[in-house]
């Protein structure tokens, strides 16, 4: 049996107990029926315990494109022609209604399917959806990044903050009532550093914000997927040859894909095991699977900054150029790897030399604690068991937010969102 416990402990810790005023939910009356963190993170809610939502025929919908780096128009190579635009969803009610936005996770486009199952939820419930990929995706990398190298939530907020003001900008016809704004995983990490954003330029003066998952020390929870990816897998003599066939499975799903959704890839392969895996094996998809996130920031940072660490300045790049090889050089590249080689110098250059716990304080919930402690318009859902969570981090979390947050025993990371209990808990937020 798979040392699920031991594991955890190797994560972080994630079950603490300190005594707040968080809304803790009891595991008994909570239901959710997965209490391994690794299998709920890959297979989510069972369908039967899902709400029922609208189909995508039933929402008034259409993709929207920003030109936003202009300059990139020439400088990007030919094969990201379908880039150089930022792309935006937008689910429009029929009558004046609130907006909400929604920010995607780690390397997630704005079709995500966590953002896509947020859209129906919250459209249903009678508001416009905008849907926005991560600042570490491609796509937004490409077409709305200043620098391009996503890592500086200061900066990643800035950025995503003039994405809304242009989307806002290219529908002003559209009846808003008021603002709301979500995010999972990174993206809820984003969604604060946004909120926060706006108490100065009040854009929007969002009426209540929404984390779900987000990471509290960005460098913790980088470091924990890191180590999913050197999980010993019982039985197998070398611990990379669990890992080199998550990679042949996962090189085919992006190769078909032209990304990784985490949750779809994840999923995927998930359903296509013949056997069973074990916590183990589930430990290192998970990981493999950020590995290929962390692998395409790394590529596009690279590419658009002609840095030569992975593709040399030079190479002349057309539309039949085969990208392959450099992507395949880009796996080599964790989380660690792109902050310590993109991230870090790009920073130090722009502020004068700063040591990297400055870094590591700015990039995480820290750097907000005393805005996220005194405006109560802000909420967290996180679940005790995620992967991505720390020592200490949980603890922050109840300090800082105490009634504002809810905690459920179980649904590993972001696994939970789609189950009944989650969804009517977030309507009631937007509601309240």
């Amino acid at each position: 049996m798979l040392r699920s416990l031991r594991l955890a402990a190797l994560l972080g810790g994630l079950l603490l107990a300190v005594a707040a005023s968080a809304r803790d939910i009891d595991a008994a009356s909570y239901g959710y029926p997965l209490t391994n963190p690794f299998e709920a993170t890959i297979a989510t809610t069972p369908p039967e315990q899902r709400p029922t939502l609208p189909g995508d025929d039933e929402i008034s919908q259409s993709d929207y494109s920003l030109n936003l780096r202009p300059d990139r128009e020439f400088s990007l190579p030919d094969n990201f022609w379908a880039v150089k635009k930022l792309k935006y969803r937008l689910a429009r009610q029929d009558r004046e209604a609130p907006l909400i936005f929604i920010i995607a996770g780690t390397g997630a486009p704005y079709t995500s399917s966590i953002n896509e199952y947020l859209k129906k939820l919250f459209y249903q419930a009678g508001f416009h959806v905008v849907q926005l990929s991560s600042p570490t995706s491609y796509d937004f990398m490409s077409a709305a990044s200043r620098f391009a190298t996503p890592g500086v939530s200061q900066e990643d907020a800035e950025d995503l903050y003039r994405v809304m003001q242009a989307v806002r900008a290219q529908h002003p016809r559209l009846p808003v009532s008021e603002f709301y704004l979500t995010g999972y995983s990174l993206g809820a990490l984003d969604a604060a550093f946004v909120s926060h954003l706006d108490e100065t330029r009040r854009s929007f003066n969002f009426k209540r914000v929404l984390l779900l998952n987000p990471p509290v020390n960005l460098y913790t929870s980088i470091n924990n997927l890191d180590k999913l990816v050197q999980t010993q897998v019982k039985g197998i003599d070398r611990s990379t040859t669990f890992y080199e066939l998550m990679l042949a499975k996962l090189t085919r799903y992006f190769q078909e894909k032209g990304y990784i959704d985490l949750n779809e890839a994840l999923l995927y392969d998930f359903q296509q095991s013949r056997q069973h895996l074990s916590n183990e094996q589930m430990a290192m998809l998970i990981g493999t699977s950020f590995r290929f996130s962390a692998a395409d920031i790394a590529f596009t940072s690279d590419l658009i900054n002609r840095r030569g660490l992975i593709i040399p300045p030079k190479f002349p790049i057309t539309e039949g150029s085969s990208l392959t090889p450099f992507f395949k050089r880009a796996l080599q590249c964790d989380f660690d790897c792109y902050m310590t080689e993109q991230v870090i110098p790009m920073w130090r250059a722009r502020t004068d030399g700063n040591s990297i716990l400055q870094l590591v304080n700015q990039v995480s919930l820290y750097a907000l604690e005393d805005y996220l402690r005194s405006s109560d318009k802000i909420a967290v859902m996180h679940n005790a068991d995620d992967v991505i969570l720390g020592p200490g981090d949980i603890g922050f979390l109840r300090k800082v937010f105490g009634d504002r947050l809810t905690l459920y025993p179980h649904g590993g990371h972001c696994g939970n969102l789609n189950y009944r209990v989650n969804s009517d808990a977030m309507l009631e937020f937007f509601r309240g």
